[in-house]
């Protein structure tokens, strides 16, 4: 069964193009996480969060992450940090089209 995971916190920017640019080390270093499937990057410039939805394939190395990521995001002074797990119905979601693999 994969695992989701959903992180938002506040965030005045950078948003968009700024945030490719500054944030593509890491997304190469997110890339890496062990049992990751995918990320999407979200943003929301009018409420001022930032965050992401993320796939894994353990309940683990989901785990993992949240407290790795919580503690970097911390470190950069961002509180507020919602972070919220959730177990995937794999076969519901694949009549729907989710990729559920690499």
């Amino acid at each position: 069964m994969n695992i989701l995971v959903v992180f938002e916190f506040p965030s005045d920017g950078p948003f968009g193009a700024d945030a490719t640019e500054g944030y593509r080390g890491l997304a190469e270093d997110i890339s890496q996480e062990k049992d990751l499937i995918w990320k999407v990057w979200t943003e929301d410039e009018a409420r001022k969060v930032a965050g992401g939805v993320y796939l894994f394939t353990s309940d683990e190395a989901a785990d993992v992450y949240i407290e790795k990521h919580t503690a970097r995001l911390s470190g950069f002074g961002i509180s507020d940090i919602s972070a919220v797990k959730y177990q995937v119905n794999d076969e519901l979601s694949a009549i729907d089209h989710a990729k559920l693999t690499r």
